[in-house]
């Protein structure tokens, strides 16, 4: 289980489900409420935030391992990993500011070991990752599934209410604004 003394909250589901749309959703409810939210979002696909041309993008292209952007509206960090064959949580988890948030939502990374709301739409006709997945702490669907066979009650929660989702988290975690 990945430790940390902020709370750290994973959203897992096949692709499609929503998982996007429902943590855009939930940070301003979180952010109502006088939470900080960190996000962390995993992606298999290659990506760059460089534009060609700009200063950062020249200077990564130089050959710089890091590249730190700041203004006073926002601070970015580019971290070159040429060699890592897949992101880890854990040391992606080392480049949050913790002193500046109350909860880390995590998307994607569903296999690692971390508290977890599963997202699930039947009509996507994809197998539940619960009960195989033990760090799953509720399911989250627009279909009420019947859980009662399950060898663990999991509360369920309507994928189509986000505040009930964000009530969920906030007592799950007894956060304080």
């Amino acid at each position: 289980m990945i430790k940390s003394h902020t709370p750290i909250l994973g959203f897992c589901a096949w692709s499609g489900t929503g998982k996007t749309t429902l943590i855009e959703q939930l940070i301003p409810l979180l952010n109502a409420k006088g939470l900080r939210v960190a996000l962390i979002k995993h992606t298999h696909h290659h990506f760059d935030m460089d534009q060609p041309g700009k200063d950062s993008y020249r200077f990564r292209k130089a050959g710089a391992q890091q590249v730190v952007l700041a203004s006073s509206q926002r601070i970015v960090s580019l971290l070159e990993t040429p060699n890592q064959t897949e992101a880890k949580l854990e040391s992606i988890l080392a480049h949050i500011q913790v002193n500046q948030c109350d909860l880390i939502l995590v998307e994607g990374f569903k296999h690692e070991a971390l508290p977890k709301i599963e997202l699930h739409r039947p009509a996507l006709q994809k197998p539940l990752l619960y009960p195989e997945d033990p760090s799953i702490i509720a399911l989250a669907s627009d279909f009420k599934c019947d859980l009662t066979n399950s060898p663990n009650a999991l509360p369920f929660l309507d994928l189509n209410k986000p505040v009930e989702i964000a009530d969920f988290i906030i007592q799950y975690f007894a956060l304080q604004a």
